[in-house]
């Protein structure tokens, strides 16, 4: 671990500690809510003696244990003898009695930047119910994986919900204090809100993941783009593997798709062909097994494809994922493909937060004329961040 590395938790401790002295807090926090040594936030603030006195777990829990989509009932710290309240359970807001006596609520989560992971849902309705109840929030920030990477569609208003729950595109790129700020603005919230920034760059080593399926910071980076598989029972993207959303493949039974390695091989190269002018390189330069187009590499492995990110600046996370789900239409027919039975298209939209992609995708759209449609919305968007102020910028 660099020695100059710091998270929004040693920020805090060490030079806006005055924001927490004699004040009772709540915490919401997760597994992967460790200080730049390690340590996890809730004991980091404890040695320091900040009255916690309440912990809230977003999706997964507290302890990051739960599986997707798997309620979290409520629970007390056994050794502290202090509330865990559960943000996906009972309820996905704090309510005021979770709050009552709380003088600030602190945010530490680590997230993704992509508008379907859910803690920035969490964020939200945090920020929400503190500006109702008239209590502060400290975030204490972090980097993100895909910063800066900024792609996909805008929900549309009638399809926001839990999965979709900001109003920015599919891949955002803000860590959660820019979130926070850029929310804060964009809600027009009356709220206490301060951020501690992250300094520095994290080693290589440092990722803990903040869900089970969320295994590394490669797992993180290939995310948004296989996702949408989970819309297609057929695919299999490796969740439970270390290789969680970098590899799809074919179910081993229960589907009617059959593939052979050259269908695999024309698979990625029929996706690879739809993404280089967004990547910058000659179709040409595909090898036969793997195409490496900027920053993602896609390779054609005997029962599947492996996606690697190789560089930030040119990777289109949705434009990518779209273009997948493109080519296995061009291969297996998009009646065929939509019409599996499970197939789960109203997932698929509720994930990108509109039903637009589908319908184009099914009416035989290319990738290029789907990405053009949300670019309008990217642009505004970018604007739009630059009014926030950057935190998690290395030193």
């Amino acid at each position: 671990m660099s020695r100059t590395f710091q998270l929004g938790v040693d920020t805090l401790l060490a030079d806006h500690s005055d924001w927490v002295r004699g004040a009772r807090v709540g915490l919401v926090a997760h597994a992967a809510s460790v200080d730049a040594a390690g340590v996890p936030t809730a004991d980091r603030l404890r040695a320091a003696g900040v009255q916690l006195a309440a912990l809230f777990g977003p999706e997964h829990g507290f302890a990051s244990r739960a599986g997707a989509g798997e309620p979290v009932a409520a629970a007390r710290h056994p050794a502290w003898n202090i509330p865990i309240h559960s943000l996906y359970g009972a309820t996905r807001k704090p309510t005021p009695a979770m709050l009552a006596g709380l003088d600030a609520l602190l945010f530490d989560l680590q997230d993704l930047g992509v508008r379907c992971y859910t803690y920035c849902a969490t964020l939200r309705n945090v920020l929400e119910a503190a500006a109702e109840q008239h209590i502060a929030v400290i975030v204490l920030d972090r980097p993100v994986p895909l910063a800066g990477v900024v792609d996909g569609p805008l929900p549309d208003e009638g399809c926001m919900d839990f999965v979709a729950a900001l109003p920015a595109p599919f891949c955002y790129g803000l860590t959660p204090g820019e979130t926070a700020l850029w929310l804060r603005d964009k809600l027009r919230l009356d709220l206490h809100l301060r951020v501690t920034p992250a300094r520095g760059s994290p080693s290589a080593g440092h990722w803990i993941p903040p869900s089970p399926a969320i295994r590394s910071a490669a797992c993180a980076r290939a995310y948004p783009a296989t996702v949408l598989f989970e819309a297609f029972p057929a695919f299999d993207v490796s969740r439970q593997t270390a290789m969680a959303f970098q590899e799809i493949r074919l179910q081993p039974a229960g589907h009617q798709f059959q593939a052979a390695p050259a269908d695999w091989k024309r698979i990625a190269e029929l996706a690879l062909g739809h993404l280089v002018t967004v990547l910058g390189a000659n179709a040409g330069e595909q090898s036969p097994s793997a195409g490496k187009q900027g920053g993602l590499r896609l390779e054609a492995l005997p029962d599947g494809l492996r996606l690697t990110v190789t560089g930030l600046a040119a990777y289109r996370p949705a434009r990518t994922g779209v273009a997948l789900v493109h080519a296995l239409q061009q291969v297996w027919g998009a009646p065929s493909l939509w019409a599996e039975p499970g197939a789960r298209p109203a997932w698929f939209d509720r994930l990108l937060g509109t039903d637009r992609v589908r319908l184009a995708l099914q009416a035989g759209a290319t990738p290029a004329d789907i990405a053009e449609a949300w670019e309008p919305d990217l642009t505004a968007f970018r604007a739009e961040r630059q009014q926030v102020p950057r935190y998690a910028r290395p030193a």
